[in-house]
């Protein structure tokens, strides 16, 4: 019994002596040292493995905060630009209906002055040329240039206001579309920078199918963005 004992401790030691590459007829010491080499060097390995899962989960978290501040840009700019330009139509359209109210009223004006003439023209008829005529023309010719002369200056004074306040939407809405030009690529790199993080995290983690999916690249609206800017610049 002793000696089949004996036997088999033999052969679990040549056994484990042959996997771990040591020569089989080493000693008991020799075996025990390489065994402790090997448990020590499998824990060092765990704990490698522990601290990558963690460097892992803390960029993965990193990556998380940077996509969804992205995000929240983006939607910002998007309604920023969707904002500029509903005022934009807004008071594209106020200018075409105070022209057409302008328009209208100077045809007004121009209506009465031609009455103005015609009667003018009766009264000089009627009246012939005597000094008192004469001068009832004169004040009645100046009162005519008098009324045309406002009618300009409130036209005039309107069409100013209307070019201010268009030319300070205009470049409220340039503004917003270089800001979304450079956006968009900001928005690119960082896109660009998590693609590149979620390929390097994919080996330091169990199961790549554990790490958040990265949203799709709205390539559309991107590129519209920085359409938008690029129009812009060239009219400046």
């Amino acid at each position: 019994m002793w000696k089949d004992l004996a036997i088999s401790k033999q052969i679990l030691m040549r056994t484990a002596a042959s996997a771990l590459k040591l020569d089989p007829d080493c000693s008991q010491e020799e075996l025990k040292e390489a065994l402790e080499k090997t448990i020590k060097r499998g824990e060092q390995a765990d704990a490698e493995v522990l601290a990558a899962r963690e460097q892992a989960k803390q960029a993965i978290a990193e990556m998380e905060k940077k996509l969804a501040a992205a995000e929240r840009d983006k939607a910002q700019a998007e309604k920023t630009a969707a904002d500029l330009q509903t005022r934009n139509d807004n008071l594209t359209q106020q200018i075409a209906a105070e022209r057409a109210t302008n328009a209208k009223e100077l045809q007004k004006l121009k209506e009465r002055l031609a009455e103005r003439e015609k009667a003018l023209k009766a009264i000089n008829t009627a009246l012939a040329d005597t000094p008192e005529n004469v001068l009832k023309k004169m004040n009645a010719l100046k009162k005519q240039r008098q009324d045309e002369a406002e009618a300009r200056r409130q036209i005039e004074a309107s069409f100013a206001t209307l070019r201010t306040e268009k030319r300070k939407q205009d470049q409220q809405l340039a503004d917003a579309q270089k800001n979304g030009t450079r956006l968009a690529a900001a928005h690119r790199e960082l896109h660009d920078l998590c693609t590149t993080l979620h390929e390097r995290l994919k080996p330091l983690v169990e199961d790549p199918k554990d790490l958040p999916a990265l949203p799709p690249l709205d390539t559309k609206l991107l590129e519209e963005m920085e359409q938008a800017g690029v129009k812009d610049s060239g009219k400046t």
